[in-house]
């Protein structure tokens, strides 16, 4: 896959994700989270065993190591996700987590030992700046979700270069479904959904957040650079923020949509200097194939 074609799936990917947020909180009116993340991320890895078991009669233990790591910080992103979207609007809930995008160089600064560059630091006090003007309830969860995702998409940048991207994000999934089924059984009520309506969710939620969504992303990933993916994170809050106002109604009050823009303005600001400074060589790779 060119950069091009890479960015276009991640974008395509992103979308898809931020169609979880609206079915996730429609589906907690009834299931518990760690009982909807358990079911969804076990449904999801079952329907990608079925189609992919061949393929993965080829994974290595290194790809296996890399997935469950790449799992492991996911189901941290997911499980802060919940109980933040528990208790507030869809938009900021995305908008929040998104803002991983500021935290991303931060990070990576820190692990290359190299001082962030002006512009990073303006987009960072940009997207904190944003945060505070959206803080509510459950905010900190979000905060959390945050950091952890962009310690997530860091990671993936790193293992979806080294290892096959497929197979990384099937054992990814696989690695969700068992620690939030563990989770649900200890502190939860564990039940399966009983309604068509639960099912129809949580089947969306397997097959376009999880099966594509998830999966997808180290494929995405593996064509552009860690920075561009966290930077690409802005157009996750924005179609989170049509979809909230169209199917759940949420409004946009004045203090939320200056948080949103000026986070907005911070992921501009990566934009900008991505475009005007960063290459990318394009990487070639077939998904039938493995490294």
């Amino acid at each position: 896959m060119t950069r091009k074609q890479s960015e276009q799936l991640l974008a395509a990917v992103i979308i898809a994700r931020s169609t979880s947020y609206i079915f996730s909180k429609m589906a907690m009116n009834s299931l518990q989270p760690f009982n909807l993340l358990a079911v969804r991320f076990l449904l999801a890895v079952s329907i990608l065993v079925i189609l992919f078991h061949k393929k993965l009669r080829t994974i290595d233990r290194n790809t296996f190591v890399g997935g469950a790591i790449m799992g492991s910080i996911f189901t941290l992103v997911m499980t802060m996700e919940m109980f933040g979207l528990r208790k507030t609007d869809t938009a900021t809930t995305s908008f929040i987590e998104n803002s991983a995008v500021a935290f991303v160089p931060i990070l990576e600064g820190i692990l290359l030992r190299k001082f962030p560059e002006k512009r990073t630091i303006i987009s960072v006090v940009l997207a904190l700046t944003g945060i505070g003007f959206l803080l509510r309830p459950g905010s900190l969860y979000l905060l959390m979700a945050a950091l952890f995702y962009a310690a997530a998409i860091i990671t993936t940048g790193y293992f979806s270069k080294k290892y096959d991207p497929l197979l990384l994000g099937i054992v990814q999934v696989g690695t969700m479904g068992v620690w939030t089924i563990l989770a649900s059984l200890l502190t939860e009520q564990t039940r399966l959904p009983q309604t068509g309506a639960e099912w129809a969710m949580i089947g969306t939620l397997a097959v376009v957040g999880s099966c594509f969504g998830f999966t997808l992303q180290p494929v995405a990933q593996r064509g552009t650079t860690a920075e561009v993916a966290g930077m690409m994170c802005a157009i996750n809050p924005m179609s989170a923020s049509i979809l909230g106002a169209l199917v759940l109604h949420e409004q946009m009050t004045s203090s939320k949509l200056l948080g949103c823009l000026l986070i907005m303005g911070g992921l501009l600001v990566h934009f900008v200097r991505r475009e005007k400074k960063t290459t990318v060589k394009p990487v070639s790779y077939n998904l039938h194939t493995t490294k």
